[in-house]
């Protein structure tokens, strides 16, 4: 897929954002991580909400045929980009809210999140692709769930002792939120993506597999776009409306 997304944009799109985390969490002062976390967020909900606003209607106009030609030149890029700015967002988004005090004794409540969000996307992802019997995909479930659980069990007495309060309304709020996108991003969009690759790389590509797919996902970059202006409006009520 990389070849076909271009390898020097598949590589800088990959390496830029890991790059800018990488900064933010380690020697970059509050305001360059604010920045880096809003800029990724900024481009993934303008992406998502161009997807879903713009790009659906317009290829809805369009034959099969037209409709796989415009995917088969958008999909490998996406596969690419749309993780990544999702990945930055997030994690340095709990960083950020960590370092400003806003998310104090978080550990058992990330491994909650990191449950809720890595077994079901896993899940979806093997219905969606058939990989059941994969042990490409058996392995990283068995060391998320297996990971993700024991997490939850060294941390989760710390809630069930008292000792550990739940966050603040609007840092729940954002893990919900985080948590749909997440599960519907890795869950649906990219295996969708899997599949339109599979197909526009066989020997007889079916341009309505292909444009149906790509529909259907552009579709669901219209719901993600309205889950991330949700999570906008809670960031801003965060910032200024009090906790």
């Amino acid at each position: 897929m990389a070849k076909r997304a271009n390898p020097a944009f598949a590589g800088a799109i990959v390496l830029v954002p890991l790059a800018a985390l990488g900064y933010a969490l380690t020697v970059a002062t509050v305001q360059q991580h604010t920045y880096v976390h809003v800029m990724a967020g900024l481009l993934w909900t303008g992406i998502d909400v161009f997807m879903g606003a713009v790009l659906g209607p317009v290829v809805g106009g369009l034959d099969d045929e037209q409709s796989s030609a415009v995917f088969q030149r958008l999909t490998p890029k996406m596969a690419f980009l749309l993780p990544m700015l999702a990945l930055v967002t997030i994690a340095a988004g709990i960083a950020l809210a960590q370092r400003l005090g806003l998310f104090p004794d978080a550990a058992p409540w990330l491994a909650l999140f990191t449950f809720f969000n890595l077994v079901p996307a896993l899940l979806l992802i093997a219905y969606r692709l058939n990989a059941w019997r994969d042990w490409r995909w058996q392995v990283p479930f068995a060391v998320a769930t297996v990971g993700s659980l024991a997490w939850v069990g060294l941390t989760f007495d710390l809630i069930l002792s008292g000792s550990v309060g739940f966050p603040m309304p609007a840092i729940s709020v954002a893990l919900i939120l985080v948590t749909l996108l997440s599960v519907q991003g890795f869950g649906f969009l990219l295996p969708g993506e899997v599949r339109m690759y599979v197909e526009m790389t066989s020997e007889s590509p079916d341009h309505s597999i292909i444009a149906a797919i790509g529909k259907q996902n552009a579709m669901l970059g219209g719901v993600q776009g309205f889950l991330q202006l949700l999570l906008i409006a809670d960031m801003v009520y965060l910032r200024f409306g009090g906790f």
